[in-house]
Formats: C-alpha cells, sequence, structure tokens
C-alpha cells in the first residue's frame, strides 16, 4: 500500500543499511538537511539526478545529506554496488522491502524528498522540469 506523506508532516524514524552493511537513520542526523532520491542503478534518469546531486553537493556542504534510496527489486547489490562505484555515489541505503518507498509515495526514479532540520518534510518531486521533451532545465526545485 503506497502511502502520501504530507508536506510539513515529521517524519518517522527509519533506519536502513547502506552497501556496506552501515546503519543510516534519521534520527542521527542532527539539526543537517537530508534529501533522499529513491535511485536505480538502471535508469537514465537517476544517473542524471547523480551528477546534478553531486555537483550541489559542493555548495552545500556539511549542511546536507544526501541518500539515495535502493528500493527497486529487480536490481541486485553487486549491481548496485558497481553502479555506485562507477558514479562515485557515497551513500546508497537498501530498501529490499520497499517500505520506505511504500511510507513515501515514491513511485518514479529519481524521485526526491527533502527533510529539514526538524525532521518535516519539506518537499517531494522532481529535481527540475526536464521532461522527454523539453531537455534543457529552465528551473530546478
Amino acid at each position: 500500500m503506497v502511502t502520501l506523506m504530507d508536506m510539513g508532516q515529521a517524519i518517522p524514524a527509519f533506519t536502513l543499511d547502506d552497501l556496506k552493511g552501515k546503519p543510516y537513520s534519521l534520527k542521527d542526523m542532527g539539526g543537517r538537511i537530508l534529501v533522499l532520491v529513491f535511485w536505480s542503478a538502471e535508469c537514465p534518469w537517476s544517473e542524471r539526478a547523480d551528477a546534478l546531486m553531486q555537483a550541489w553537493q559542493v555548495d552545500w556542504g556539511e549542511q546536507v545529506e544526501v541518500w539515495m534510496i535502493a528500493s527497486n527489486r529487480n536490481e541486485d547489490e553487486a549491481t548496485l554496488r558497481q553502479v555506485a562505484e562507477e558514479r562515485k555515489i557515497e551513500v546508497v541505503l537498501i530498501d529490499a522491502d520497499a517500505q520506505l518507498a511504500d511510507l513515501f509515495g515514491a513511485v518514479t526514479t529519481p524521485h526526491c524528498f527533502v527533510i529539514d532540520e526538524a525532521g518535516t518534510l519539506r518537499y517531494r518531486g522532481a529535481l527540475d522540469d526536464v521532461t522527454f521533451r523539453q531537455r534543457e532545465a529552465t528551473k530546478f526545485f
């Protein structure tokens, strides 16, 4: 069952392991902004988002954490590891049962969610306005 989190709603505590088995928890964010990106190793739109996020992370510095969430059941961990390494993605978390994807109502990749310092959902959607017909971004969300 897909649930859509409401804007301004507090995010319930969650913990997911990364590709090395290290746990990442919302409660450990310590007053930083968290950007969750539901991600796919096979999606060209996710690859494009990876490059954007890495460029933005340089400007954001320590204030913002970016976690890629792998919820696609058809992608095995070996593939996820290989692609994450190739794209130099630091944090890919495994959502094997798609529970976090269901909680957030993530329906596509990449699907972005911004959680503020207090743990409140502030944004849900795309990174920019690029579409199949509009290949260049005119605004970033």
